[in-house]
């Protein structure tokens, strides 16, 4: 403890300035580079978050130093390894620390566990370890280093923890490329935030002078400050981002066993569907994957597992998702068919879908599929309502059937499972009758869902006005139809 009268060696977390605050100070020039509004609205998978950017502290010191509800720790498997930031944590929390790891009996690559803070101004210590890089084993160290991120997230969220202290948990002598593990450490923060924010009031990035210079050059990847930031930060993203939570994305790694090496391609040809594979990858190996070929026969014939039929599915998802995210869809952003506005009375996240904004016979619709997923696979890991502006809609701008139903079947399964509402605003009775067979003969689970509202007074009820962003000829058309009283809510400027 410190003598009566001295100044604190501990450092208040709320006293250290936030990335955006710090961004402010560095009084960065946008003005130079202004972004016209064609750039606007090609997006970054991480788009400018001020309310989480304020959360996200990056500090040169020593972990050990910080008041928050929990410092991190990186160790080694029995929780006795000696590197600066661990020896930094036991000098100052006491030797009482070293009798409670005993009790844990080590912790796992990846696993994370609790201890108390002892004398530390953090109230408690969460210990993790990470993984011994080997190039050849590039995959399962990502995957373990992720794990140890997420599951100190996890375990600060369980234990309603305000504030959480991060080291820089690859350390030196298990030889983790530095700049390759600050990809996964601030986008695992990140896509935490994004689902679980509001358990958590500060995440601190405690680095020293040669991690510091690395951070900054990412965290505008991750937590861009501005609209100018994201745009900016946008083509140096790497091209594996993870998954919805962050989480390394194995590419499918496939091998392909010819049935008969040496014999011609026509040779095998011949044999047709029929053909005995099943001596074809008969090794633990080349069993990982399976041949595709042979999944894809049981398919047709139904005989595939529901679990192999989950499997496959998320791999198309993900091959479309990677196409989204590699086109430029400016041309289907620059409709303002589809956004974001705020929350419904549940606080779940709203995202509007104008149908007149799309000229279904003169834009490519396969452009529009991935565009909705590259704007969606974020929203949809958590739980969002779909407000459909039916509005003055005309036959050229309904959408096919035919092309729901691909929508339907190509998203991921999440899409389906949050998905709590469907407004359908201003419906027409053909509109009414399109999508009660819709939804009643081509896909299922989604009839309960839709709910038609005849007038914006009805959707108020659900989702409040300030909340939603709404076309000016949407307020034209309800003030004509149901009078006057909503053209004292604004429209957005913008659409």
């Amino acid at each position: 403890m410190d003598p009566l009268g001295a100044p604190s060696r501990f450092v208040d977390v709320d006293s250290l300035p936030s990335w955006t605050d710090a961004y402010e100070v560095k009084q960065l020039d946008s003005h130079q580079n202004p972004v016209g509004k064609a750039q606007v609205d090609v997006r970054s998978p991480f788009p400018y978050r001020k309310d989480i950017n304020e959360k996200i502290v990056l500090w040169k010191g020593d972990v050990a130093l910080l008041n928050c509800t929990a410092i991190v720790n990186t160790s080694n498997e029995s929780l006795t390894d000696k590197n600066p930031v661990s020896e930094s944590i036991f000098m100052h929390a006491g030797p009482d620390l070293k009798d409670e790891l005993q009790k844990l009996k080590g912790c796992r690559t990846g696993e994370a566990k609790l201890t108390k803070g002892f004398n530390l101004a953090a109230r408690f210590i969460i210990h993790t370890v990470g993984p011994k890089y080997k190039s050849r084993y590039r995959t399962a160290a990502e995957s373990s280093l992720y794990s140890c991120y997420r599951n100190v997230l996890q375990l600060a969220k369980e234990q309603a923890m305000c504030s959480v202290g991060f080291c820089v948990i690859n350390s030196l002598k298990r030889c983790y490329p530095l700049e390759d593990a600050t990809h996964i450490a601030l986008r695992t923060v990140r896509r935490f935030l994004e689902i679980h924010g509001e358990t958590l009031e500060k995440v601190v990035f405690a680095v020293s002078e040669l991690e510091e210079a690395t951070y900054q050059k990412l965290l505008p990847l991750y937590f861009p400050r501005s609209l100018e930031e994201e745009i900016q930060s946008l083509p140096y993203l790497p091209a594996d981002i993870g998954n919805a939570e962050g989480e390394p994305v194995v590419p499918e790694r496939q091998i392909r066993i010819m049935e008969k090496p040496g014999v011609p391609d026509d040779a095998s040809d011949e044999e047709g569907l029929e053909a005995d594979l099943s001596f074809i990858g008969s090794h633990a190996f080349a069993r990982m994957e399976g041949d595709v070929d042979k999944q894809r026969r049981l398919i047709l014939q139904g005989q595939l597992s529901e679990a192999a039929l989950q499997k496959q599915h998320q791999r198309n998802y993900n091959r479309w998702l990677c196409q989204a995210r590699a086109e430029d869809l400016s041309d289907i952003a620059s409709l303002k068919a589809l956004y974001q506005t705020g929350v419904d009375n549940c606080g779940r996240t709203v995202m509007v879908v104008v149908g007149r904004n799309i000229p279904v016979t003169l834009i490519d619709m396969e452009k529009a599929l991935l565009y909705f997923i590259h704007v969606m696979d974020h929203i949809a890991v958590k739980e969002y309502v779909l407000v459909y502006f039916h509005t003055l809609t005309n036959d050229y701008n309904q959408l096919d059937t035919n092309f729901l139903k691909k929508l339907y079947d190509v998203v991921d399964a999440k899409y389906k499972r949050n998905l709590k509402a469907l407004y359908f605003v201003h419906p027409t009775f053909r509109s009414k009758v399109s999508a009660w067979f819709f939804t009643t003969f081509t896909v299922s689970g989604l009839k309960d869902k839709i709910h038609y509202v005849e007038s914006l007074q009805q959707l108020f009820a659900a989702i409040p006005p300030e909340q939603i962003d709404l076309p000016p000829f949407v307020l034209e058309y309800d003030a004509r139809e149901n009078g006057p009283y909503y053209s004292s809510y604004p429209p957005s400027p913008d659409l």
